[in-house]
């Protein structure tokens, strides 16, 4: 794995709306799985299968009114940040 920006237990934001690409069983294709901004933790951390050299990040976003964490999420490092939203306390 290349360097890596980010670790498991580290608390991240969606950079940008992420959909489903397909690749999360049980959820429509094309369906939003987490909005930008909304707040995740890093469960794991790997490379992808079709390009090692990319990192790839598991993440549960938070959901729902109790933010109730979800099912585990692989994203791309440009996918997250760690500036969170505006007046957020725990970034």
């Amino acid at each position: 794995m290349s360097s890596t920006p980010y670790h498991i237990g580290d608390m991240v934001f969606a950079a940008e709306d992420i959909f489903n690409d397909g690749g999360v069983p049980g959820v429509d294709a094309e369906a939003l799985i987490a909005a930008s901004g909304s707040r995740g933790v890093i469960v794991d951390s790997g490379v992808a299968a079709m390009d090692e050299s990319r990192d790839v990040y598991l993440v549960r976003f938070e959901s729902g009114p109790e933010a109730v964490l979800g099912e585990p999420v692989g994203c791309l490092p440009d996918e997250l940040t760690q500036d969170g939203l505006p007046g957020d306390l725990t970034a």
